[in-house]
């Protein structure tokens, strides 16, 4: 996760608009960020990011607004 947070908000938006890399961003991310703190907002954030496919433009605009992906501390 801090791979993620230490990028320059520009790099985090082009990861975030690329479909296919949008999607293994955010399960990478994720994952770490369970493994650094296995909160239940944490293992939350990787389910959804699994099974819901909207959800990483939902991270785009969440990491617009709040400087971090949406379920992921």
């Amino acid at each position: 996760m801090s791979w993620f947070n230490k990028q320059s908000r520009l790099v985090q938006i082009i990861l975030l608009l690329i479909p296919f890399v949008n999607w293994i961003v955010e399960i990478y991310v994720r994952v770490t960020s369970v493994i650094e703190k296995p909160t239940l907002e944490n293992i939350l954030g990787v389910v959804f990011g699994l099974i819901i496919p909207i959800f990483g433009w939902i991270d785009l605009v969440w990491v617009l607004l709040f400087n971090h992906l949406l379920l992921c501390k």
